[in-house]
């Protein structure tokens, strides 16, 4: 078993498991205040953070202080829908959504640093070897699952946890009239392969030991870290085989 500092900076894998990364909030807000121009208030004493597009039709909130744990929310209003992201939902997957809003609603400057999926969610899932079954999509280690009930008021739901662990539960809610493109984003930035940084610390406790996460070092690996990682994957499917 590795063990690694608080402090020490990891790339984790698969990325359902690797927590908010809260650390890297720029990268789901900055693009949008930025590049775009979107208007924004911040609430120093909450943290609470609203963002609104240029011709209003749709807002952004960032509410750490939540009571229910809703930390994220997007809505737009004609025709409403909603997205919601809880407290441990990684980071990575929620910016490929929110970097996703400008060209949604016809703003294409910066498309080509900005790229959408063009991959259904049933060929998302197969490519990264999640698990299909009747309106489910399933990680390989059981701990995340995408639901798609079309006739529901909020079609798609992920839902994520570590045996019923303790910080470890997440969820993302898609309503109806939610452009699937969103979802996909989502999808394509939450199942992928490729690890996340994270300091160690900031995993979460039930995962930071468990066998299904993949945990390698940023700054002690003998090549390139993502080489390393990648070398470390490839051994460690061999071993659960």
């Amino acid at each position: 078993m590795t063990h690694f500092a608080p402090e020490d900076r990891v790339l984790v894998s698969p990325r359902h498991l690797a927590g908010a990364g809260l650390d890297r909030l720029t990268d789901a807000l900055g693009p949008l205040i930025h590049l775009f121009s979107w208007p924004s208030q911040r609430d120093a004493a909450t943290g609470h953070i609203a963002i609104d597009s240029p011709d209003g039709s749709l807002f952004l909130t960032f509410s750490p202080s939540h009571p229910a744990g809703r930390w994220w929310t997007i809505a737009h209003h004609e025709p409403y829908w909603e997205v919601q992201f809880s407290r441990q939902t990684p980071i990575e997957a929620i910016a490929a959504v929110t970097q996703a809003l400008p060209q949604l609603l016809g703003d294409r400057r910066h498309a080509d640093r900005i790229p959408l999926t063009t991959s259904t969610l049933a060929q998302i899932a197969d490519m990264n070897h999640w698990q299909a079954g009747d309106g489910t999509f399933t990680t390989p280690d059981g701990h995340c699952l995408l639901q798609h009930t079309p006739g529901d008021e909020t079609p798609w739901r992920f839902q994520h946890h570590v045996y019923d662990g303790f910080d470890t539960h997440w969820h993302a809610t898609f309503t109806q009239d939610t452009p699937e493109q969103l979802v996909a984003q989502f999808f394509t930035h939450l199942a992928t392969t490729t690890p996340v940084e994270r300091a160690f610390r900031d995993i979460p406790y039930l995962v930071q030991h468990l066998d299904d996460a993949l945990i390698t070092p940023v700054r002690r690996a003998a090549v390139n870290p993502h080489v390393h990682h990648a070398g470390a994957q490839l051994a460690h499917a061999v071993r659960r085989r």
